[in-house]
């Protein structure tokens, strides 16, 4: 055993929830503990101190649902259980990053060309108001129609079930 086996598990803690709320923090502990014991084969388990804060940090009723973690099988037997930092969120900062860089390149370009762009937006906008006007227009003949259809129905429900019962 030279080499140290070393892997990267999600834990899913969502059946913490079905043992009493004042012991909650305590069993997901143990469940961290009886999954490793589980995937990397061995009786020896010691959780890291992050790990531990990890599932502390809402309180002993409140644990987190999941927990990424990085399990190390070690020289001498036992496997240590730590807090798995990985490539997750490097990724989303970079996505992030990007949007705000696109951004500003518009808004820039309609500051350069404020003359030659600013009369052909005027003549759109005329054109989109008439669409608009018509669309309400078209719009508020079938809502008026709807309305009275759907008191209707209920109306009627309601005037059969009021007679029968006075008649049982």
């Amino acid at each position: 055993m030279s080499q140290e086996v070393e892997r990267v598990y999600t834990v899913n803690l969502g059946k913490v929830l079905l043992s009493p709320d004042n012991q909650r923090a305590k069993r997901a502990i143990n469940m961290v503990k009886e999954f490793a014991r589980h995937h990397m084969k061995t009786e020896q388990v010691k959780i890291e101190e992050d790990v531990s804060h990890l599932l502390w940090s809402r309180g002993i009723k409140h644990p987190p649902r999941k927990i990424r973690v990085r399990m190390t099988k070690t020289d001498d037997g036992y496997v240590l259980i730590s807090k798995y930092e990985g490539e997750e969120p490097i990724g989303k900062e970079e996505k992030k990053v990007e949007p705000e860089n696109v951004k500003p390149e518009p808004i820039s370009e309609p500051e350069a060309k404020p003359e030659s762009e600013a009369k052909p937006e005027l003549e759109a906008e005329p054109e989109a108001k008439p669409e608009l006007e018509a669309e309400p227009a078209a719009k508020s003949k079938p809502a008026a129609k709807s309305k009275p259809a759907a008191k209707s129905k209920p109306a009627a429900k309601s005037k059969p079930a009021a007679k029968s019962k006075p008649k049982n």
